[in-house]
């Protein structure tokens, strides 16, 4: 069985009202609704992976990266996890 591909949320959820792309992720809406849907296929979301890592650069880029590694290692992105200690 493959391995299943954590979603790229790393919950910063606000869209850029001139790219479209989401400023935690860079998925568009529509690429959005497409990773919670039950029939999307792992190698579709694979592909697009690859695709929203070349819609950002920089610290962007970086803090994505930091953030998905650990979402995929501690099962919560590290967003998520310094709100849960600052309350």
């Amino acid at each position: 069985m493959a391995k299943k591909i954590i979603s790229p949320c790393i919950s910063i959820c606000k869209t850029d009202p001139v790219t479209g792309y989401c400023y935690g992720c860079a998925r568009t809406n529509e690429e959005k609704k497409l990773w919670k849907d039950e029939s999307t296929n792992e190698k579709w979301k694979e592909e697009n992976l690859k695709v929203i890592l070349t819609r950002m650069q920089g610290w962007q880029l970086e803090t994505f990266k930091e953030s998905y590694e650990h979402k995929k290692n501690q099962g919560i992105s590290l967003f998520k996890k310094n709100l849960l200690k600052d309350k």
